[in-house]
Protein backbone atom coordinates (compact mmCIF):
# COMPACT_ATOMS: atom_id res chain seq x y z
CA UNK A 1 0.00 0.00 0.00
CA UNK A 2 1.32 3.57 -0.73
CA UNK A 3 1.63 5.90 2.17
CA UNK A 4 0.36 9.57 1.32
CA UNK A 5 1.49 12.64 3.33
CA UNK A 6 -0.41 15.70 2.98
CA UNK A 7 1.90 18.69 3.78
CA UNK A 8 0.38 22.08 5.14
CA UNK A 9 2.38 24.52 2.49
CA UNK A 10 1.31 27.68 4.19
CA UNK A 11 1.88 26.64 7.51
CA UNK A 12 4.83 28.28 9.01
CA UNK A 13 7.78 31.34 9.55
CA UNK A 14 9.07 29.93 6.36
CA UNK A 15 6.37 28.60 4.08
CA UNK A 16 6.36 27.64 1.30
CA UNK A 17 9.22 27.80 0.30
CA UNK A 18 11.10 25.73 3.58
CA UNK A 19 8.00 23.10 3.02
CA UNK A 20 8.10 22.81 -0.75
CA UNK A 21 12.09 22.20 -0.05
CA UNK A 22 11.82 20.01 2.80
CA UNK A 23 8.73 17.71 0.62
CA UNK A 24 11.10 17.81 -2.11
CA UNK A 25 13.83 16.28 0.60
CA UNK A 26 11.74 13.52 1.74
CA UNK A 27 10.91 12.38 -1.35
CA UNK A 28 14.49 11.80 -2.00
CA UNK A 29 14.30 9.45 1.52
CA UNK A 30 11.00 8.00 0.35
CA UNK A 31 10.51 7.06 -3.13
CA UNK A 32 7.15 5.15 -2.66
CA UNK A 33 5.62 7.59 -0.16
CA UNK A 34 3.27 10.29 -2.21
CA UNK A 35 3.21 13.67 -1.00
CA UNK A 36 0.23 16.33 -1.21
CA UNK A 37 1.12 19.98 -0.39
CA UNK A 38 -2.00 21.78 0.40
CA UNK A 39 -2.39 25.44 -0.29
CA UNK A 40 -2.60 28.31 -2.27
CA UNK A 41 -1.61 26.27 -5.66
CA UNK A 42 0.50 29.56 -7.81
CA UNK A 43 2.70 29.69 -5.26
CA UNK A 44 3.55 26.18 -4.64
CA UNK A 45 3.98 25.77 -8.24
CA UNK A 46 6.70 28.98 -7.96
CA UNK A 47 8.69 26.71 -5.25
CA UNK A 48 8.60 23.89 -7.32
CA UNK A 49 9.78 25.30 -10.39
CA UNK A 50 12.33 27.64 -8.56
CA UNK A 51 13.84 23.72 -7.15
CA UNK A 52 13.65 22.40 -10.58
CA UNK A 53 11.24 19.75 -9.42
CA UNK A 54 10.24 17.53 -12.06
CA UNK A 55 9.32 14.26 -10.11
CA UNK A 56 5.41 12.55 -9.85
CA UNK A 57 5.65 12.48 -5.91
CA UNK A 58 4.16 15.99 -5.25
CA UNK A 59 0.72 16.66 -5.73
CA UNK A 60 -1.00 20.02 -5.01
CA UNK A 61 -4.49 20.52 -3.47
CA UNK A 62 -5.97 24.09 -3.50
CA UNK A 63 -6.91 25.90 -0.33
CA UNK A 64 -7.90 29.50 -0.47
CA UNK A 65 -7.03 30.57 3.30
CA UNK A 66 -3.90 30.42 5.38
CA UNK A 67 -3.84 30.23 9.24
CA UNK A 68 -1.41 32.88 10.16
CA UNK A 69 0.64 32.23 12.54
CA UNK A 70 -0.59 34.72 14.95
CA UNK A 71 -4.51 34.20 15.12
CA UNK A 72 -6.66 32.74 17.72
CA UNK A 73 -7.24 29.11 17.51
CA UNK A 74 -11.00 29.60 17.95
CA UNK A 75 -10.93 32.20 15.10
CA UNK A 76 -9.12 30.04 12.63
CA UNK A 77 -11.66 27.25 13.68
CA UNK A 78 -14.73 29.46 12.67
CA UNK A 79 -13.55 31.53 9.75
CA UNK A 80 -10.94 29.98 8.20
CA UNK A 81 -12.64 26.44 7.02
CA UNK A 82 -10.81 26.49 3.80
CA UNK A 83 -7.74 26.95 5.05
CA UNK A 84 -4.54 24.50 4.20
CA UNK A 85 -4.53 23.14 7.70
CA UNK A 86 -8.66 22.63 7.61
CA UNK A 87 -8.55 20.88 4.21
CA UNK A 88 -5.11 19.06 5.59
CA UNK A 89 -7.04 17.75 8.22
CA UNK A 90 -10.51 16.81 6.10
CA UNK A 91 -8.09 15.35 3.81
CA UNK A 92 -6.98 12.59 6.83
CA UNK A 93 -10.49 11.83 7.97
CA UNK A 94 -11.89 10.93 4.79
CA UNK A 95 -8.78 8.78 4.45
CA UNK A 96 -7.87 10.17 1.44
CA UNK A 97 -4.32 10.95 3.14
CA UNK A 98 -2.94 8.28 5.88
CA UNK A 99 -0.97 11.56 8.00
CA UNK A 100 -0.73 15.44 7.79
CA UNK A 101 2.10 17.44 8.89
CA UNK A 102 1.83 21.34 9.49
CA UNK A 103 4.22 23.80 10.60
CA UNK A 104 1.79 26.28 11.37
CA UNK A 105 0.08 27.86 14.26
CA UNK A 106 0.43 25.45 17.38
CA UNK A 107 -3.11 25.67 19.04
CA UNK A 108 -5.03 26.79 15.45
CA UNK A 109 -3.45 23.26 14.63
CA UNK A 110 -4.70 21.43 18.46
CA UNK A 111 -8.11 22.83 17.87
CA UNK A 112 -8.88 22.09 13.83
CA UNK A 113 -7.18 18.22 14.25
CA UNK A 114 -9.36 17.85 17.48
CA UNK A 115 -12.17 19.36 15.89
CA UNK A 116 -12.34 17.29 12.75
CA UNK A 117 -10.83 14.04 13.94
CA UNK A 118 -11.92 13.92 17.35
CA UNK A 119 -10.05 11.76 19.56
CA UNK A 120 -9.39 7.51 19.83
CA UNK A 121 -11.84 5.66 21.88
CA UNK A 122 -10.22 5.45 25.43
CA UNK A 123 -8.64 8.49 24.84
CA UNK A 124 -9.39 12.16 26.46
CA UNK A 125 -7.01 14.78 25.74
CA UNK A 126 -4.27 14.49 22.57
CA UNK A 127 -0.60 14.90 23.71
CA UNK A 128 2.14 15.96 21.90
CA UNK A 129 5.31 14.43 21.74
CA UNK A 130 9.04 13.84 20.71
CA UNK A 131 11.64 12.59 21.05
CA UNK A 132 15.12 14.04 23.09
CA UNK A 133 18.34 13.39 22.82
CA UNK A 134 20.08 10.87 25.41
CA UNK A 135 23.46 9.95 25.50
CA UNK A 136 22.09 6.48 24.82
CA UNK A 137 19.87 7.12 21.72
CA UNK A 138 16.73 9.65 22.67
CA UNK A 139 14.04 9.82 25.08
CA UNK A 140 10.34 10.16 24.02
CA UNK A 141 8.54 12.41 26.12
CA UNK A 142 4.99 13.21 26.22
CA UNK A 143 2.91 15.90 27.28
CA UNK A 144 5.11 18.65 25.67
CA UNK A 145 2.33 21.43 26.15
CA UNK A 146 -0.61 20.58 24.63
CA UNK A 147 -2.65 20.03 28.25
CA UNK A 148 -1.10 22.37 30.73
CA UNK A 149 -3.62 20.55 33.44
CA UNK A 150 -3.54 16.96 33.61
CA UNK A 151 -5.49 14.12 35.72
CA UNK A 152 -4.38 10.73 36.98
CA UNK A 153 -6.57 9.29 33.72
CA UNK A 154 -4.46 11.13 31.40
CA UNK A 155 -1.02 10.56 32.38
CA UNK A 156 -1.60 6.89 32.30
CA UNK A 157 -3.44 7.35 28.57
CA UNK A 158 -0.60 9.04 27.84
CA UNK A 159 2.15 6.53 29.03
CA UNK A 160 -0.03 3.89 27.12
CA UNK A 161 0.46 6.10 24.00
CA UNK A 162 4.04 5.94 24.69
CA UNK A 163 4.65 2.73 24.99
CA UNK A 164 2.55 1.79 21.41
CA UNK A 165 4.96 4.66 19.46
CA UNK A 166 8.34 3.26 21.22
CA UNK A 167 7.41 -0.18 20.44
CA UNK A 168 5.92 0.55 17.00
CA UNK A 169 8.17 2.55 15.63
CA UNK A 170 11.72 2.81 17.75
CA UNK A 171 10.96 -1.26 18.20
CA UNK A 172 12.13 -1.75 21.43
CA UNK A 173 10.45 -4.83 22.82
CA UNK A 174 9.98 -4.10 26.50
CA UNK A 175 10.40 0.55 26.59
CA UNK A 176 10.78 2.06 30.18
CA UNK A 177 7.73 4.06 31.27
CA UNK A 178 8.98 6.94 34.35
CA UNK A 179 6.29 9.26 35.45
CA UNK A 180 8.75 12.85 35.40
CA UNK A 181 8.97 14.39 39.27
CA UNK A 182 10.86 16.19 41.31
CA UNK A 183 12.25 12.88 42.95
CA UNK A 184 12.64 8.79 42.28
CA UNK A 185 10.16 8.02 46.19
CA UNK A 186 7.18 7.47 45.58
CA UNK A 187 6.11 9.63 48.30
CA UNK A 188 7.29 12.82 45.60
CA UNK A 189 5.16 14.90 43.68
CA UNK A 190 1.75 16.16 43.66
CA UNK A 191 -1.78 14.07 44.33
CA UNK A 192 -2.17 13.25 40.88
CA UNK A 193 1.53 12.39 40.04
CA UNK A 194 1.39 10.06 42.88
CA UNK A 195 -2.40 8.67 41.90
CA UNK A 196 -1.07 8.39 38.38
CA UNK A 197 2.40 6.34 39.58
CA UNK A 198 0.39 3.91 41.34
CA UNK A 199 -2.21 3.04 38.53
CA UNK A 200 1.04 2.62 36.71
CA UNK A 201 2.45 0.05 38.59
CA UNK A 202 -1.07 -2.10 37.60
CA UNK A 203 -1.29 -1.43 34.13
CA UNK A 204 2.31 -0.90 32.37
CA UNK A 205 3.16 -4.48 32.27
CA UNK A 206 6.01 -4.21 34.38
CA UNK A 207 7.56 -1.36 32.11
CA UNK A 208 7.05 1.05 34.21
CA UNK A 209 10.46 2.03 36.00
CA UNK A 210 8.59 4.67 38.68
CA UNK A 211 9.14 7.81 39.27
CA UNK A 212 12.44 9.79 37.38
CA UNK A 213 14.08 12.76 37.48
CA UNK A 214 14.53 15.53 34.56
CA UNK A 215 18.44 14.74 34.62
CA UNK A 216 17.11 10.43 33.82
CA UNK A 217 16.10 12.15 30.23
CA UNK A 218 19.37 13.02 28.87
CA UNK A 219 21.05 9.63 30.78
CA UNK A 220 19.39 7.37 29.09
CA UNK A 221 17.71 5.69 32.29
CA UNK A 222 14.56 5.84 30.55
CA UNK A 223 12.79 5.31 26.89
CA UNK A 224 9.49 7.12 27.45
CA UNK A 225 8.89 9.86 29.89
CA UNK A 226 5.26 11.18 30.77
CA UNK A 227 4.29 14.53 32.44
CA UNK A 228 1.72 17.03 31.87
CA UNK A 229 2.24 19.48 29.34
CA UNK A 230 3.23 23.04 31.71
CA UNK A 231 6.26 20.76 33.12
CA UNK A 232 6.91 19.19 29.63
CA UNK A 233 6.86 22.19 27.93
CA UNK A 234 9.14 24.00 30.65
CA UNK A 235 11.50 20.94 30.06
CA UNK A 236 11.43 20.65 26.67
CA UNK A 237 12.49 25.10 26.39
CA UNK A 238 14.86 24.33 29.15
CA UNK A 239 16.86 21.75 27.09
CA UNK A 240 16.57 24.15 23.89
CA UNK A 241 17.85 27.07 26.25
CA UNK A 242 20.95 25.18 27.43
CA UNK A 243 22.16 23.68 24.00
CA UNK A 244 22.16 27.27 22.61
CA UNK A 245 24.15 28.50 25.66
CA UNK A 246 26.69 25.76 24.86
CA UNK A 247 27.08 26.43 21.37
CA UNK A 248 27.46 30.50 22.33
CA UNK A 249 30.20 29.72 24.76
CA UNK A 250 31.74 27.19 22.61
CA UNK A 251 32.09 29.60 19.44
CA UNK A 252 33.64 32.73 21.98
CA UNK A 253 35.85 30.17 23.37
CA UNK A 254 37.33 29.57 20.04
CA UNK A 255 37.44 33.61 18.71
CA UNK A 256 39.03 34.76 21.67
CA UNK A 257 42.77 34.68 19.92
CA UNK A 258 44.85 33.18 17.30
CA UNK A 259 46.00 30.17 19.40
CA UNK A 260 41.73 29.19 20.57
CA UNK A 261 41.23 29.48 16.32
CA UNK A 262 44.01 27.18 16.22
CA UNK A 263 42.44 24.88 18.42
CA UNK A 264 38.89 25.31 16.61
CA UNK A 265 40.40 24.38 13.33
CA UNK A 266 41.84 21.19 14.72
CA UNK A 267 38.84 20.18 16.92
CA UNK A 268 36.17 20.78 13.92
CA UNK A 269 36.16 17.35 13.33
CA UNK A 270 34.74 16.71 16.64
CA UNK A 271 32.79 19.98 16.91
CA UNK A 272 31.05 19.09 13.56
CA UNK A 273 30.22 15.65 14.65
CA UNK A 274 29.05 17.20 18.14
CA UNK A 275 26.97 20.05 16.05
CA UNK A 276 25.28 16.68 13.95
CA UNK A 277 24.26 15.04 16.50
CA UNK A 278 22.52 17.41 18.55
CA UNK A 279 20.99 19.69 16.09
CA UNK A 280 17.25 20.40 16.86
CA UNK A 281 16.33 19.89 13.00
CA UNK A 282 16.74 16.14 13.73
CA UNK A 283 14.33 16.02 15.94
CA UNK A 284 12.13 18.48 14.34
CA UNK A 285 8.51 16.88 14.37
CA UNK A 286 5.51 16.45 17.21
CA UNK A 287 3.16 13.57 17.45
CA UNK A 288 -0.52 14.43 18.45
CA UNK A 289 -0.75 11.24 19.92
CA UNK A 290 -4.37 10.57 20.63
CA UNK A 291 -6.59 11.58 17.86
CA UNK A 292 -8.42 9.89 15.05
CA UNK A 293 -5.64 10.15 12.47
CA UNK A 294 -1.68 11.16 12.02
CA UNK A 295 -0.89 14.20 12.63
CA UNK A 296 2.56 15.99 13.16
CA UNK A 297 3.57 19.25 14.11
CA UNK A 298 6.48 21.02 12.96
CA UNK A 299 8.41 23.96 14.42
CA UNK A 300 7.00 26.94 12.62
CA UNK A 301 10.83 27.94 12.24
CA UNK A 302 11.93 24.76 9.90
CA UNK A 303 13.71 24.88 7.37
CA UNK A 304 13.65 22.19 4.89
CA UNK A 305 16.05 19.78 5.83
CA UNK A 306 13.82 20.43 9.78
CA UNK A 307 10.49 19.97 7.93
CA UNK A 308 11.50 16.89 5.84
CA UNK A 309 12.32 15.17 9.33
CA UNK A 310 8.84 15.64 10.79
CA UNK A 311 7.19 14.72 7.23
CA UNK A 312 9.41 11.05 8.04
CA UNK A 313 7.57 11.35 11.60
CA UNK A 314 4.54 10.88 10.22
CA UNK A 315 5.68 8.20 7.07
CA UNK A 316 7.09 5.98 10.51
CA UNK A 317 3.52 6.58 12.51
CA UNK A 318 1.73 5.36 9.60
CA UNK A 319 3.81 2.16 8.62
CA UNK A 320 4.22 1.29 12.26
CA UNK A 321 0.22 1.52 12.80
CA UNK A 322 0.52 3.06 15.58
CA UNK A 323 -3.12 4.46 16.21
CA UNK A 324 -4.32 0.98 15.67
CA UNK A 325 -2.41 -0.24 18.13
CA UNK A 326 -2.84 2.16 20.24
CA UNK A 327 -6.87 1.55 20.18
CA UNK A 328 -5.73 -2.42 20.79
CA UNK A 329 -3.17 -1.84 23.99
CA UNK A 330 -6.74 0.46 25.43
CA UNK A 331 -9.33 -2.06 24.83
Amino acid sequence: MTIRIALDAMGGDNAPASIVDGAIKACNKNPAVKFILVGVEEKIRKELDLLSYSGNQISIIGASQVVEMDEPPALALRKKKDSSMRVGCNLVKAKDVDAFVSAGNSGALMATARFVLKMLPGIDRPAMASNIPSITGQTLMLDLGANVDCDADNLCQFAVMGEVYATAVEELSKPRIGLLNIGSEDVKGNEVVKEAGERLKKIADNNFIGNVEATDIFLGNVDVVVCDGFVGNVSLKTTEGVAKMLTYFLKESFSKSWLSKLRYFLARPTLREFRDRFDPRAYNGAMLLGLNGVVVKSHGGADGFAFAHATQLAVDLVAGKVNEKIQRNLA
